[in-house]
């Protein structure tokens, strides 16, 4: 299986399966110099860790991460920090449950993956999905949790905005809310819903969708290729690449086509410190493939887990039709914890193109240029 490696030059590739023994990543390119903990890159992991609350699989894994390589501590400020080699991250496996697939080995799931890497492969790890279980994203967090040191000032944050049909009301938005209910909700009245519509879902042994939202502040201009690296279509690939991702919008997205041209211009002022100021952010903080210096702002939709208790039609992996029910430890909705997944896999496209920005033109140009 290829393609298991992300990013140009902060990249990084993950490994290991759902019910293996472990599971991480090694993340190549970071730059030296960076002070770094695993006490830091866990407190990303415990946002998107299983079992933290009724409403997403129960699951126990501590999620637990161990820095093999790449860091060394700084002699002059005692600081453990990065030394530009390759950093191992490893996060071990506890609480796998392989005999709840036993019954189903041979028969696919549908909305999984399994049809597709038999016909692929030859072979597909029944046991909650192997490669293409949402466990592999622990990885991915914990890279991110890397990515967010190399752009100084970089904030990057992501909110659970919509479950089902049921969207936030925007003018209660709240951004220290969404630590404060398991949803990742920024809306605390919305989030008190949730508590009840998704009791009803998980009781009834079914599943929903839902969108998130995430926010990048502190990004500087000029970030991104004009055409075949488009910051916004790598920012859409890094979010579609997310497990139960089926779409994703930059900026206010598909609202733009019920816009006039008047209605989406993103209007500039020149500001108090040099540098224009916009007077709106239709465009996400993207024109043209390149970062404006204005909040990176996108969004993805998430399809409802597929592992549910209602008996479906399938096939075998021998072609003969047949029914299906799912057991095992499942997430009502799988997008609560894709909020964490999010901020990672966004964190990891800007730290890449910061550092492809930086390998290019240096400290950049001089702006504004001088009338001549």
């Amino acid at each position: 299986m290829s393609f298991n490696t992300f990013g140009h030059l902060f990249r990084f590739t993950s490994f290991g399966e759902s019910h293996g023994a472990a599971i991480g990543c090694v993340v190549d390119g970071c730059p030296p110099r960076i002070p770094i903990t695993a006490e830091e890159i866990q407190r990303d992991l415990d946002k998107r860790r299983p079992g933290q609350s009724r409403f997403t699989t129960q699951r126990q894994e501590p999620d637990a991460v161990k820095i093999l390589s790449g860091v060394f501590t700084d002699e002059a400020t005692g600081l453990q920090v990065t030394t530009g080699t390759p950093i191992m991250l490893l996060i071990e496996n506890v609480d796998q449950r392989s005999k709840d697939y036993s019954d189903i080995k041979d028969k696919y799931r549908p909305g999984h993956a399994g049809y597709v890497y038999d016909v692929k492969y030859g072979i597909t790890d029944y046991r909650g999905g192997g490669r293409s279980s949402a466990r592999e994203t622990a990885a991915r967090v914990a890279a991110g949790a890397l990515a967010r040191k190399v752009v100084p000032g970089m904030s990057v944050r992501a909110a659970l905005v919509q479950i089902g049909p049921h969207k936030i009301d925007r003018s209660r938005w709240d951004w220290n809310e969404v630590d404060n209910n398991p949803f990742f909700c920024p809306d605390p009245v919305q989030a008190k819903f949730y508590e009840q519509y998704l009791d009803g879902v998980r009781k009834s042994g079914s599943s929903i969708g839902a969108v998130i939202e995430v926010v990048a502040d502190g990004v500087p201009a000029g970030l991104g290729a004009p055409v075949y690296g488009k910051l916004d279509a790598e920012i859409a690939a890094a979010l579609m690449s997310i497990n139960a991702v089926k779409g994703v919008e930059i900026g206010d997205g598909f609202e733009t086509a019920t816009m006039s041209g008047e209605d989406n211009a993103d209007e500039m002022q020149m500001g108090n410190a040099n540098k224009p100021v916009f007077l709106s952010n239709h465009a996400g903080g993207i024109l043209g493939g390149i970062s404006t210096g204005q909040q990176i702002v996108a969004r993805f939709a998430v399809k409802p887990t597929s592992s549910i208790l209602t008996p479906k039609r399938t096939v075998d992996r021998y072609g003969n039709n047949t029914e299906i029910m799912t057991k095992g430890r499942h997430d009502p909705c799988v997008g609560i914890r894709a909020v964490p997944i999010a901020e990672a896999m966004l964190a990891c496209v800007l730290a890449d193109h910061y550092l492809m920005h930086r390998g290019q033109v240096g400290e950049g140009v001089a702006w504004p240029f001088e009338k001549r």
